[in-house]
């Protein structure tokens, strides 16, 4: 045989190799169960998903509305499971304890399956997983962060008695709104000179903010901090605010997401500081474990969510100004 037909032979065969690899690589279905598809945190999650499936080039991604109410997320689990479309879902929980047993259905039906922002079970305090089978958890310790937002204002409120105070919530139904209504309540008890003169719930939206602002301003227009888990909520706070005439740099707004909206309010002096949480990174993260499990290959059960971004988890000024290219995650 020549050196010619030898070296076309060869070619032939790895060719036909490289197409029968080809043929075999597996396509994955991956669903996401967005606590919203319409909030821009889902959409950010969602979009990290995206990105990094165009990046393998063999993941099919979807979204699924949880439209914030969580039965009808218990609901999307389980048609998803009878569906067998899928070969695994990343979620949102809207509710982390009622979801389990859907999700503990899910891992026993063979489906690889990763939650995002909260652990799911009974633990909010916990990131090892509750459920069994749970591939990985992309989250972190909700108490951690309110903790640290509750720190900053009694940092804020050393040299003013009264110093008071309006806690925004998301909604109190939540276990982890009630975890970090609870961790600011009892940081902030600790401090005489500090005064909760209201605590309300914002629902992640900045119309609600908006309304339960201008209630609380009917009764107290002498305030010095909000204190809120989410900055959607400082959004509706600033109008309220506006529309009765206070002006808003004198106070302390700590919002929580660093969303676009929030970054630049904390560049301009209107806001104090931002929670950050970093849901592109998380989509990113959580895909990666999932394709990687279905591929045979171990992965982290527990990711931190704190320290997968680019700044730490408190944005305030100073932060911005040392990572100046840093614009946020999410719209808000």
């Amino acid at each position: 045989m020549s050196r010619v037909s030898f070296s076309l032979g060869m070619a032939a065969a790895v060719a036909v190799l490289v197409a029968a690899g080809a043929a075999d690589a597996k396509n994955y279905r991956i669903a996401f169960l967005a606590a919203s598809s319409q909030g821009g945190f889902g959409q950010a999650i969602y979009n990290g998903i995206k990105q990094e499936a165009s990046q393998r080039g063999n993941v099919d991604v979807e979204i699924f509305d949880g439209e914030y109410n969580a039965a009808h997320q218990y609901s999307q689990v389980e048609d998803l499971v009878a569906s067998k479309k899928f070969d695994g879902f990343i979620i949102t929980p809207n509710d982390n304890v009622g979801i389990a047993p859907a999700i503990t259905e899910a891992t026993k039906a063979g489906l690889k399956v990763a939650t995002t922002l909260f652990p799911i079970g009974p633990r909010l305090d916990t990131l090892e997983p509750q459920v069994p089978g749970l591939t990985v958890t992309v989250a972190s310790d909700p108490a951690i962060g309110a903790k640290l937002q509750a720190d900053g204002v009694v940092k804020f409120c050393a040299d003013k008695n009264p110093c008071n105070v309006v806690i925004m919530i998301g909604q109190k139904i939540y276990p982890f709104d009630n975890l970090r209504l609870k961790t600011y309540t009892d940081t902030l008890a600790g401090h005489d000179n500090i005064k909760i003169v209201a605590t309300v719930e914002g629902n992640y939206d900045p119309d609600t903010s908006l309304k339960a602002m201008q209630n609380v301003l009917q009764a107290h227009k002498d305030l010095n901090v909000i204190l809120s888990n989410a900055d959607q909520h400082l959004m509706g706070a600033e109008i309220a605010l506006d529309d009765a005439g206070i002006p808003i740099e004198p106070l302390y707004l700590s919002g929580g997401g660093a969303s676009e909206v929030a970054v630049e309010r904390v560049k301009a002096g209107k806001w104090d500081v931002t929670l950050a949480n970093f849901p592109t990174q998380m989509g990113i993260k959580a895909l990666d474990a999932i394709v990687d499990s279905l591929e045979g290959k171990t992965v982290p059960t527990v990711i931190d969510s704190d320290k997968i971004g680019p700044v730490p988890v408190m944005v305030d000024k100073a932060v911005l100004d040392a990572n100046p290219s840093f614009k946020g995650d999410w719209k808000g």
